[in-house]
């Protein structure tokens, strides 16, 4: 039956006349609709506007809808989270206090701890068990309004553990209401059996795992590492020039702890998004920028490292276009609340509140493909839709480290009603 939601405080469409990635002033233009309805038919948007109108045109599926009442709300896209590495097994609870103790991040990864522990958990976790742990994951994302996901592997560091890793992405996409798109990044560290051997762990990268992410139809993005103690530059460019012959699209870990020329090699490449980017440089934003390759700000990576935040501020002032996501993991990022992550981005890297919206719905589309698809509110787009219980968007980041998401829609069905997920 359609769907009609009507009689919202404000409808925040995104709509814009830029074609693309926002960048500049763009970021700011939400183009909100006072008073007005949506009518959704099938799992796609397809009128939005005043109730009259939308009766007036429609009135055979407006006597047939289901209706959604959000007087008083805000109605926006659903979010998107386009950083997340989704499937892992264990926990890293106990480096926390290391963490607040003074012990670095590459410290403790070198110590075996960091990535190389929850490679150890996730080899050892079977499909069954990372399956049903991922479910409950994506539940809680969904409560949170988020209906997109990007999902990265790397926490395998050998062929079997990565495949499963991705195989259990691809079961979910089949199964689970959340939209999920798949990263291969078999390149997150090097494991502790090539210490010494770093080049050879990049040759079974390039040539025993990638043939078979492409021939299995596993991934869509190939993703790096590049930081001093994990990858160099000159790896990474292998590495993500190889992953183009099969038809990946390069992304990159770049310019977290160390300035190490990520940004550079991203915008070098035209990867569709450089991924961290705490440190970079001032040449490697404004080569960005000319690229146009999309930032992809972790807000919450900075906050629990106690970081740096990135220049987000500077990166949109420099024509940048900006994303923010969770980076959802267990060693540095261990949220699922990307709304949390809109009010550090506001508090911390000099977003304004039009911007963080922008940069978690459509911007965050963009960086993993599916700015066509969803991330605004535009009649033909997917009907990923969220009934927010604030009276006006601004509120979304004055109270903040609230979850503010009452109803969530995805693909034209209600999937989160006040607050719980009902599927």
């Amino acid at each position: 039956m359609p769907l009609l939601i009507k009689n919202a405080n404000e409808i925040v469409t995104m709509q814009s006349s830029v074609n693309g990635p926002r960048t500049g002033k763009a970021m700011s233009e939400l183009s909100i609709i006072k008073n007005g309805s949506i009518l959704v038919e099938d799992d796609c948007i397809i009128a939005i506007g005043p109730l009259a109108e939308i009766q007036q045109q429609f009135a055979e599926q407006v006597a047939q809808a289901d209706i959604v009442d959000a007087t008083g709300k805000v109605v926006m896209p659903g979010l998107v989270d386009c950083h997340t590495h989704l499937v892992h097994g264990g926990t890293r609870e106990h480096e926390l206090n290391m963490r607040l103790s003074g012990a670095t991040y590459m410290e403790i990864m070198n110590a075996g701890g960091g990535i190389h522990y929850t490679t150890t958990k996730t080899r050892e976790a079977s499909f069954d068990e990372l399956y049903e742990k991922t479910v409950k994951i994506l539940n809680q994302f969904l409560t949170y309004g988020v209906t997109t996901i990007e999902a990265k592997s790397g926490y395998g560091l050998d062929w079997e553990t990565e495949k499963k890793q991705l195989e259990v992405v691809k079961k979910l996409q089949e199964t689970h209401e959340i939209d999920l798109v798949s990263t291969f990044m078999g390149a997150h560290a090097v494991p502790s059996e090539y210490k010494g051997r770093e080049d050879d762990f990049v040759d079974v990268v390039i040539n025993e795992m990638l043939p078979k992410v492409a021939e299995l139809g596993l991934a869509e993005f190939n993703d790096v590492f590049c930081e001093k103690g994990v990858f160099t530059p000159e790896q990474s460019r292998k590495i993500l020039l190889a992953g183009k012959e099969y038809g990946l699209t390069p992304k990159i870990h770049a310019d977290e702890i160390e300035p190490y020329e990520g940004a550079e090699l991203a915008a070098e490449l035209g990867a569709i998004s450089a991924e961290h980017l705490l440190v970079a440089s001032d040449e490697g934003i404004e080569a960005m920028a000319k690229a146009g390759t999309i930032a992809v700000l972790l807000p919450g990576t900075a906050f629990f490292l106690r970081a740096p935040f990135a220049r987000g501020r500077l990166m949109i002032d420099r024509g940048v276009p900006v994303a923010i996501s969770t980076d959802f993991n267990p060693g540095s990022s261990p949220t699922i609340s990307l709304p949390f992550i809109q009010n550090l981005a506001c508090m911390n890297m000099g977003m304004t509140m039009e911007e963080v919206l922008v940069a978690t719905t459509i911007n965050a589309a963009y960086a993993i493909n599916r700015g066509e698809k969803v991330g605004s509110l535009e009649v033909g787009k997917k009907a990923d839709i969220l009934l927010l219980n604030v009276p006006n968007y601004k509120q979304l980041q004055y109270f903040y480290g609230m979850n503010h998401t009452d109803t969530v829609i995805k693909a034209g069905e209600v999937v989160v009603k006040e607050g719980v997920f009902i599927r």
